[in-house]
Protein backbone atom coordinates (compact mmCIF):
# COMPACT_ATOMS: atom_id res chain seq x y z
CA UNK A 1 0.00 0.00 0.00
CA UNK A 2 1.28 2.94 -0.89
CA UNK A 3 2.22 5.62 1.90
CA UNK A 4 0.01 9.40 1.02
CA UNK A 5 2.45 11.78 1.58
CA UNK A 6 1.40 14.65 4.13
CA UNK A 7 -0.05 18.36 3.17
CA UNK A 8 2.95 20.78 4.13
CA UNK A 9 2.91 23.29 6.80
CA UNK A 10 3.67 27.14 5.36
CA UNK A 11 7.00 27.31 6.82
CA UNK A 12 7.82 24.26 5.21
CA UNK A 13 6.36 24.97 2.11
CA UNK A 14 8.28 28.07 1.83
CA UNK A 15 12.17 25.95 2.77
CA UNK A 16 10.95 23.58 0.23
CA UNK A 17 10.53 26.24 -2.47
CA UNK A 18 13.86 28.28 -1.74
CA UNK A 19 15.45 24.63 -2.18
CA UNK A 20 14.26 24.25 -5.30
CA UNK A 21 14.73 27.30 -6.44
CA UNK A 22 18.35 27.10 -6.07
CA UNK A 23 18.01 23.55 -7.23
CA UNK A 24 17.35 25.50 -10.33
CA UNK A 25 19.61 27.84 -10.50
CA UNK A 26 22.61 25.48 -10.26
CA UNK A 27 21.13 23.80 -12.62
CA UNK A 28 20.73 26.92 -15.24
CA UNK A 29 24.35 27.67 -14.29
CA UNK A 30 25.46 24.31 -15.03
CA UNK A 31 23.81 24.80 -18.33
CA UNK A 32 25.34 27.58 -19.46
CA UNK A 33 28.99 26.52 -18.23
CA UNK A 34 28.41 23.44 -20.78
CA UNK A 35 27.26 25.98 -23.40
CA UNK A 36 30.00 28.39 -22.99
CA UNK A 37 32.40 25.14 -23.12
CA UNK A 38 30.82 24.02 -26.57
CA UNK A 39 31.49 27.46 -27.97
CA UNK A 40 34.84 27.71 -27.11
CA UNK A 41 35.49 24.23 -28.38
CA UNK A 42 33.72 25.61 -31.65
CA UNK A 43 35.74 28.33 -32.26
CA UNK A 44 38.91 26.73 -31.61
CA UNK A 45 38.82 23.39 -34.22
CA UNK A 46 34.96 24.01 -36.08
CA UNK A 47 36.19 24.97 -39.90
CA UNK A 48 33.16 27.08 -40.02
CA UNK A 49 34.97 29.22 -37.08
CA UNK A 50 36.54 31.06 -39.73
CA UNK A 51 33.49 32.75 -41.71
CA UNK A 52 32.86 35.88 -41.85
CA UNK A 53 29.22 36.99 -42.54
CA UNK A 54 28.81 39.27 -45.55
CA UNK A 55 27.07 42.17 -46.03
CA UNK A 56 23.58 42.26 -46.50
CA UNK A 57 22.29 41.11 -49.43
CA UNK A 58 20.27 43.59 -51.28
CA UNK A 59 16.80 42.83 -54.02
CA UNK A 60 18.68 41.64 -57.48
CA UNK A 61 18.74 39.18 -60.13
CA UNK A 62 20.59 36.28 -57.25
CA UNK A 63 17.94 36.92 -54.45
CA UNK A 64 17.33 33.68 -52.89
CA UNK A 65 20.44 32.01 -54.00
CA UNK A 66 23.55 31.14 -51.48
CA UNK A 67 26.86 31.35 -52.66
CA UNK A 68 30.12 30.37 -51.23
CA UNK A 69 33.05 32.09 -52.21
CA UNK A 70 36.46 30.29 -51.47
CA UNK A 71 39.58 31.91 -51.50
CA UNK A 72 42.02 29.26 -52.28
CA UNK A 73 44.84 28.52 -50.10
CA UNK A 74 45.73 30.29 -47.04
CA UNK A 75 47.88 30.32 -43.62
CA UNK A 76 50.50 27.85 -44.15
CA UNK A 77 49.43 27.15 -47.52
CA UNK A 78 50.69 30.37 -50.21
CA UNK A 79 49.77 28.76 -53.19
CA UNK A 80 51.73 29.76 -55.70
CA UNK A 81 54.54 32.79 -55.42
CA UNK A 82 54.84 35.92 -57.93
CA UNK A 83 58.21 35.68 -59.22
CA UNK A 84 58.97 39.27 -59.39
CA UNK A 85 56.96 41.05 -56.14
CA UNK A 86 57.32 38.23 -54.38
CA UNK A 87 53.52 38.33 -53.33
CA UNK A 88 52.03 34.59 -52.78
CA UNK A 89 48.86 33.27 -54.63
CA UNK A 90 46.74 33.53 -50.94
CA UNK A 91 47.17 37.12 -50.66
CA UNK A 92 45.40 37.67 -54.73
CA UNK A 93 42.80 34.77 -53.94
CA UNK A 94 41.86 36.78 -50.55
CA UNK A 95 41.30 39.92 -52.47
CA UNK A 96 39.71 39.35 -55.33
CA UNK A 97 37.37 37.09 -53.95
CA UNK A 98 36.00 40.08 -51.39
CA UNK A 99 35.44 41.91 -54.11
CA UNK A 100 33.46 38.92 -55.65
CA UNK A 101 31.81 38.61 -52.44
CA UNK A 102 30.32 41.80 -52.78
CA UNK A 103 29.67 42.37 -56.34
CA UNK A 104 27.48 38.88 -55.69
CA UNK A 105 25.89 40.45 -52.88
CA UNK A 106 25.32 43.74 -54.65
CA UNK A 107 23.13 41.56 -57.07
CA UNK A 108 21.11 40.42 -54.12
CA UNK A 109 23.15 36.47 -53.58
CA UNK A 110 23.31 35.80 -49.76
CA UNK A 111 27.50 35.01 -49.78
CA UNK A 112 29.40 32.52 -47.17
CA UNK A 113 33.42 32.84 -47.38
CA UNK A 114 35.49 29.64 -46.27
CA UNK A 115 38.17 31.99 -44.95
CA UNK A 116 38.17 35.96 -44.46
CA UNK A 117 41.94 36.34 -43.60
CA UNK A 118 45.04 34.70 -44.20
CA UNK A 119 44.20 31.23 -42.15
CA UNK A 120 44.42 28.09 -43.52
CA UNK A 121 41.23 25.58 -42.22
CA UNK A 122 43.13 22.94 -40.64
CA UNK A 123 42.51 22.24 -36.78
CA UNK A 124 44.50 21.35 -33.52
CA UNK A 125 43.36 17.93 -33.24
CA UNK A 126 43.92 16.85 -36.82
CA UNK A 127 44.38 12.81 -36.84
CA UNK A 128 48.09 12.14 -38.11
CA UNK A 129 46.41 9.65 -40.65
CA UNK A 130 44.96 13.27 -42.56
CA UNK A 131 47.78 15.50 -44.05
CA UNK A 132 46.90 19.17 -43.18
CA UNK A 133 46.04 19.95 -47.17
CA UNK A 134 43.90 17.33 -47.04
CA UNK A 135 41.82 18.11 -43.98
CA UNK A 136 41.83 21.96 -45.03
CA UNK A 137 40.22 21.10 -48.44
CA UNK A 138 37.64 18.62 -46.34
CA UNK A 139 36.99 21.58 -44.28
CA UNK A 140 36.51 23.73 -46.86
CA UNK A 141 33.52 20.65 -48.38
CA UNK A 142 32.31 20.64 -45.05
CA UNK A 143 31.20 24.88 -44.85
CA UNK A 144 29.69 24.36 -47.93
CA UNK A 145 27.75 21.30 -46.86
CA UNK A 146 26.36 22.99 -43.78
CA UNK A 147 25.02 26.24 -45.59
CA UNK A 148 23.63 24.30 -48.05
CA UNK A 149 24.82 26.55 -50.93
CA UNK A 150 23.40 27.02 -54.59
CA UNK A 151 26.59 27.60 -56.04
CA UNK A 152 30.55 27.19 -55.13
CA UNK A 153 33.20 29.54 -56.36
CA UNK A 154 36.51 28.97 -55.76
CA UNK A 155 38.94 31.34 -56.86
CA UNK A 156 42.70 31.01 -57.42
CA UNK A 157 45.46 32.70 -59.58
CA UNK A 158 47.81 30.47 -62.24
CA UNK A 159 51.22 29.76 -62.46
CA UNK A 160 53.52 28.42 -65.40
CA UNK A 161 57.17 27.80 -66.31
CA UNK A 162 56.79 29.40 -69.46
CA UNK A 163 56.15 33.10 -68.88
CA UNK A 164 54.42 33.90 -71.45
CA UNK A 165 51.59 31.67 -70.84
CA UNK A 166 48.36 34.33 -69.41
CA UNK A 167 44.76 34.46 -69.44
CA UNK A 168 41.92 33.76 -66.89
CA UNK A 169 40.61 30.28 -67.16
CA UNK A 170 37.35 28.64 -65.47
CA UNK A 171 37.10 24.75 -64.86
CA UNK A 172 34.65 22.80 -63.35
CA UNK A 173 34.25 18.72 -62.82
CA UNK A 174 33.34 16.54 -65.52
CA UNK A 175 29.73 15.36 -65.23
CA UNK A 176 28.18 17.79 -63.58
CA UNK A 177 26.24 19.72 -65.83
CA UNK A 178 25.42 22.38 -63.86
CA UNK A 179 29.03 23.24 -62.82
CA UNK A 180 29.75 23.44 -67.14
CA UNK A 181 27.16 25.36 -67.50
CA UNK A 182 28.46 27.89 -64.74
CA UNK A 183 31.95 27.53 -66.27
CA UNK A 184 31.53 28.74 -69.73
CA UNK A 185 29.67 31.40 -68.34
CA UNK A 186 31.68 33.02 -66.14
CA UNK A 187 34.49 32.14 -69.12
CA UNK A 188 32.82 34.19 -71.90
CA UNK A 189 32.32 36.97 -69.04
CA UNK A 190 35.85 37.25 -68.30
CA UNK A 191 36.87 37.25 -71.85
CA UNK A 192 34.06 40.06 -72.71
CA UNK A 193 35.00 42.30 -69.40
CA UNK A 194 38.61 41.90 -69.51
CA UNK A 195 39.35 40.97 -72.86
CA UNK A 196 42.76 39.23 -72.47
CA UNK A 197 45.61 38.77 -74.90
CA UNK A 198 45.29 35.03 -75.00
CA UNK A 199 41.32 33.83 -74.99
CA UNK A 200 40.99 30.23 -73.32
CA UNK A 201 37.91 28.10 -72.87
CA UNK A 202 37.01 26.64 -70.04
CA UNK A 203 37.70 22.87 -69.42
CA UNK A 204 37.13 19.73 -66.88
CA UNK A 205 39.31 19.64 -63.91
CA UNK A 206 39.80 17.08 -61.34
CA UNK A 207 40.08 19.34 -58.39
CA UNK A 208 39.03 18.23 -54.70
CA UNK A 209 36.81 21.53 -54.38
CA UNK A 210 34.68 20.78 -57.45
CA UNK A 211 33.07 17.40 -55.68
CA UNK A 212 29.91 18.86 -55.09
CA UNK A 213 26.72 18.18 -56.35
CA UNK A 214 25.90 21.89 -56.64
CA UNK A 215 27.24 23.41 -59.73
CA UNK A 216 30.92 24.30 -59.03
CA UNK A 217 33.59 26.43 -60.81
CA UNK A 218 37.06 26.95 -59.78
CA UNK A 219 38.54 30.17 -61.39
CA UNK A 220 42.09 30.30 -62.25
CA UNK A 221 42.00 34.28 -62.59
CA UNK A 222 45.24 34.60 -64.62
CA UNK A 223 49.11 34.04 -64.38
CA UNK A 224 51.07 35.50 -61.64
CA UNK A 225 54.36 34.23 -63.82
CA UNK A 226 53.28 36.19 -66.14
CA UNK A 227 55.36 40.12 -65.79
CA UNK A 228 52.79 41.90 -67.04
CA UNK A 229 49.34 40.32 -65.57
CA UNK A 230 50.78 39.82 -62.15
CA UNK A 231 50.73 43.24 -62.53
CA UNK A 232 47.05 43.33 -63.39
CA UNK A 233 45.90 40.69 -60.63
CA UNK A 234 47.87 43.18 -57.82
CA UNK A 235 45.84 46.23 -59.14
CA UNK A 236 42.65 46.49 -56.80
CA UNK A 237 41.53 48.37 -59.79
CA UNK A 238 41.41 44.97 -61.98
CA UNK A 239 40.80 42.98 -59.08
CA UNK A 240 37.27 45.15 -59.35
CA UNK A 241 37.03 44.17 -62.92
CA UNK A 242 37.76 40.59 -62.39
CA UNK A 243 34.95 40.96 -60.09
CA UNK A 244 32.46 42.50 -61.83
CA UNK A 245 33.14 40.10 -64.50
CA UNK A 246 32.73 37.07 -62.10
CA UNK A 247 29.29 38.48 -60.80
CA UNK A 248 27.91 38.30 -64.54
CA UNK A 249 28.84 35.58 -65.08
CA UNK A 250 27.05 34.48 -62.22
CA UNK A 251 23.88 35.88 -63.04
CA UNK A 252 24.45 34.97 -67.18
CA UNK A 253 24.40 31.28 -65.72
CA UNK A 254 21.38 31.45 -63.34
CA UNK A 255 19.04 33.20 -66.32
CA UNK A 256 19.87 30.34 -68.60
CA UNK A 257 19.82 27.44 -66.30
CA UNK A 258 16.76 28.48 -65.69
CA UNK A 259 15.64 28.53 -69.32
CA UNK A 260 17.07 25.60 -70.16
CA UNK A 261 15.11 23.63 -66.83
CA UNK A 262 12.35 25.05 -68.62
CA UNK A 263 12.73 23.83 -71.92
CA UNK A 264 14.16 20.64 -70.91
CA UNK A 265 15.11 19.88 -67.63
CA UNK A 266 18.60 19.11 -68.24
CA UNK A 267 20.70 21.56 -66.03
CA UNK A 268 19.89 22.16 -62.80
CA UNK A 269 18.98 25.50 -61.10
CA UNK A 270 19.89 27.02 -58.42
Amino acid sequence: MKESKRPLLPRQKAEHLVTMAAALLVFIGGLLAVAAWQKNVTNASSPAAEVTPAPTPTPGPLAGLTILVDPGHGGYDGGARCRDSGMWEKELNLAVSRKVRDALVSRGAQVVMTRDADVDLCTPDRPASLTKKRQDMQNRIAIAREHSIDLLLSIHMNEYRARSESGPQVFYRAGNDGGRLLAGCLQEALIRVLQPQKQRAAMAGDYFILQLEAPSALVECGFISNPTEEKLLRSADYQARLAEAIAEGVTEYVVLAQAVKKEDGIAPSP
